[in-house]
């Protein structure tokens, strides 16, 4: 029993050993970034705006690789079975909290399957009419979208969007019962809604301003925890008493759980540098996003974060019976 029990612990020590001498010399090799959206997308714009200051942190290039499909999930069942060995990362956003309910059958589970590096950036969102529906503010909004009988359509990006799930968020809280309409993507939802083909849709602040500024749309409040610099004097929900719309359409940086935590803690360095150099942060304030404050930036950060929203997204997805198509 003491041989093998010397033995075990010689072995611990020598893996203990081996883990430390790997992760000085970490990364040794280009380091690959997951985007599980193709090139375009606000994900995949997120990524290229951080790989270049990542790869000089790291001493290694950040290659992105975009793989689409099904929400985003196909990518992250990618990432969840990466070797754990730091060469492998994955960007991930609100529909990775939002999936893990939507989807049946997934082979990985975002919670168990993933450590956190830290989080990036959130961004607002209004809460958007066309411009001739009769409500002039948030409270007539309300008591307009509660009368029977007014056949609200609300335009969203496609099932399981974060536009989809913010408006039915919205109507839930509400207490309105409204029609939801999906587009593919919210480009062609934003058209129809600017057609006045629909009547509501949660849009990007940023997207929005410039038309909201323009009386090409109507804005009722932001959907999110503060107020929007381009639409000052625009209310948030939370200001209005409902506190669970104080949403974000976040983004983190995860890697495969059992990646050893100097690695992890290399990688948040890495982060960390890139979220406070002052070109990168010039081009988040320029597209309307935020970026996290500094203790917002640590893997228990964005581990609390992405817990509390899956459990979020689980009850509305549920309330709601929305199902993934």
């Amino acid at each position: 029993m003491r041989i093998a029990r010397a033995a075990a612990l010689l072995l611990f020590a020598c893996l203990v050993a081996a883990g430390a001498a790997s992760a000085q010399t970490y990364p040794s090799r280009p380091v690959t970034m997951i985007v599980p959206f193709p090139p375009g997308g606000a994900t995949d714009a997120i990524a290229r705006i951080l790989q270049d200051s990542l790869s000089q942190s790291l001493g290694q290039q950040v290659v992105l690789e975009n793989i689409g499909g099904a929400g985003g999930m196909i990518a992250a069942a990618k990432a969840a079975r990466a070797a754990p060995d730091g060469y492998t990362m994955m960007i991930h956003q609100v529909a990775l909290a939002a999936g893990m309910t939507m989807y049946n059958n997934l082979t990985f589970e975002a919670e168990k399957d993933f450590t956190p590096i830290g989080l990036i950036n959130s961004a607002a969102s209004t809460w958007a009419a066309r411009p001739d529906l009769p409500p002039n503010n948030l409270a007539e909004l309300v008591k307009w979208m509660k009368t029977p009988g007014q056949n609200i359509r609300v335009a969203h990006a496609g099932v399981g969007s974060f536009g989809h799930l913010a408006g039915v968020l919205v109507a839930q809280e509400i207490g309105a019962s409204v029609i939801q309409v999906p587009y593919r993507g919210a480009g062609p939802a934003l058209n129809d809604l600017l057609a006045r083909e629909v009547d509501l849709s949660s849009i990007s602040a940023v997207q929005a301003a410039p038309l909201i500024t323009a009386g090409k749309l109507k804005a009722y409040a932001i959907i999110g925890p503060s107020r929007f610099a381009g639409l000052p004097n625009l209310p948030t929900m939370g200001e209005a008493g409902y506190k669970k719309l104080d949403l974000n359409f976040w983004h983190m940086l995860l890697v495969p759980a059992g990646t050893p935590r100097p690695m992890v803690d290399k990688l948040n360095a890495a982060l960390r540098h890139a979220l406070a150099d002052a070109r990168v942060k010039k081009t988040f304030t320029d597209g309307g996003m935020d970026i996290f404050s500094a203790d917002k930036q640590t893997p228990e950060a964005a581990a609390t974060l992405l817990n509390s929203e899956i459990k979020l997204w689980r009850d509305v997805i549920r309330a709601n019976n929305i199902q993934a198509q």
